[in-house]
């Protein structure tokens, strides 16, 4: 494993390779947004995983995504908080890179609960760098639920991919949910150029109405024959 920042190669134990700040791990890596016992990077036979422990709030990242566990190819960047790191000689096997290594099976689940991981996993899957997933009171103002019904549900979450109780349950969840492939990144939403309102103008392009006797387009503080730059054109 090279890591990006200083260049430093540092070669993978035989089985279990710990990465995190703390001092008791194997691969050390002195950046505040690594946690003391970060991530494991695993052996077994030709293959080699990444697992997150879910103990820091950053997680980790394999080429830019958010992952709770993942098989690893050779040339793939992996991010504990922002400290990068590029694997290297790894043996080339027909492996699909988007396989993961699972806990279990996906649980079943309601649709209100599929809407609230959905929720909770947005943030993730943004093109930022890395980002905390939704707390609940973001989740209840998306789905115009209350709080206390978020938090009911994630309870009920957190018993059926069983997350125990602990800091960062929910950074936790969004992970093995992300990992599991249950919830994927929703293409953006464009709103046409046409159909943005403007000033003076309300959602749909459909013109506010001013005070009687005021111009069109045109604030009503001002007086006939009064613009000023930006308002009606360019400015010089």
């Amino acid at each position: 494993m090279r890591i990006e920042d200083s260049g430093m190669v540092v070669p993978l134990r035989p089985d279990v390779t710990t990465v995190g700040r703390g001092r008791g791990v194997d691969i050390r890596l002195d950046d505040p947004s690594v946690s003391r016992l970060h991530a494991e990077i695993i052996r077994r036979g030709p293959y080699v995983y990444v697992v997150d422990m879910g103990l820091s709030r950053n997680g980790t990242r394999v080429n830019g995504r958010p992952i709770a566990r993942r098989v690893l190819e050779d040339g793939d960047v992996v991010s504990f908080g922002t400290a990068r790191c590029r694997m290297g000689g790894i043996p080339r096997e027909d492996v699909d890179p988007d396989v993961e290594l699972r806990r279990a099976v996906a649980p079943e689940l309601t649709r209100r609960e599929v809407d609230v991981l959905t929720a909770l996993c947005r943030p993730a899957l943004s093109d930022e760098a890395f980002v905390a997933p939704a707390t609940a009171r973001h989740i209840a103002e998306e789905l115009v639920v209350t709080e206390a019904a978020v938090k009911q549900h994630l309870l009920r979450l957190y018993q059926k991919f069983r997350i125990p109780e602990g800091a960062n349950r929910r950074t936790r969840l969004a992970n093995e949910v992300i990992a599991m492939g249950l919830v994927r990144p929703l293409p953006p939403v464009h709103v046409p150029q046409q159909n943005r309102p403007v000033d003076g103008q309300g959602p749909g392009g459909v013109r506010r109405p001013g005070p009687p006797g005021s111009a069109p387009g045109r604030p009503s503080h001002l007086g006939p024959g009064r613009h000023t730059a930006g308002v009606g054109r360019r400015a010089s």
